[in-house]
């Protein structure tokens, strides 16, 4: 994939078709460390260990509507090809957590791309799990957490189009603020 956050809408639909309520997704980015870390936790149904020992395959899938799944794959590949590391841990009926590590000056590193719109798009298409997005650099760190959301607006979905506008705000104030931009 071209940008890293494909990965995690991917890695995340996983979780939205294993039956998550809630999946967290947390990006950690150190230019002093050269490192990047993408992790996404969920509360799903799990798999077994022999899924798990097969999930890297991209011959295999659990899906009936095709007979590959490259997603867990690609995700594994582009880590390691920066010579960062990936790992994938999952119980039956407690949930599933996926991490890939980078290091980031590598060649071959894959841009992390457009990640708040990655975890817009989420939000939108499943109003009714949460998310937890934590997004850490350098000089500063934020969460947003749809949990929090739903207690604010009461009865308000998180899909109306004023909330995903004020979700989208908040993602880019965030954002530049950790960037150093604000």
């Amino acid at each position: 994939m071209r940008e890293l956050s494909l990965n995690v809408m991917d890695v995340a639909q996983n979780s939205v078709r294993a039956k998550a309520s809630i999946v967290k997704i947390t990006v950690i980015e150190s230019d002093k460390d050269d490192t990047l870390s993408i992790t996404i936790e969920d509360d799903g149904c799990g798999m077994t260990e022999e899924q798990v020992n097969q999930v890297i395959d991209p011959f295999f899938t659990t899906r009936t509507t095709r007979k590959v799944g490259l997603g867990v794959p690609l995700f594994k590949l582009s880590a390691e090809q920066t010579g960062g590391s990936f790992d994938i841990k999952s119980k039956v009926n407690e949930g599933t957590t996926t991490k890939a590590s980078y290091v980031k000056s590598h060649v071959d590193m894959t841009p992390l791309g457009d990640i708040n719109s990655t975890i817009e798009i989420l939000i939108r298409c499943n109003p009714d799990i949460d998310f937890v997005f934590t997004h850490t650099t350098d000089k500063g760190s934020f969460t947003l957490d749809t949990r929090e959301l739903k207690e604010v607006l009461g009865d308000v979905s998180l899909d109306t189009p004023d909330v995903l506008e004020w979700i989208k705000q908040y993602l880019e104030e965030q954002t530049q603020i950790i960037l150093g931009g604000v």
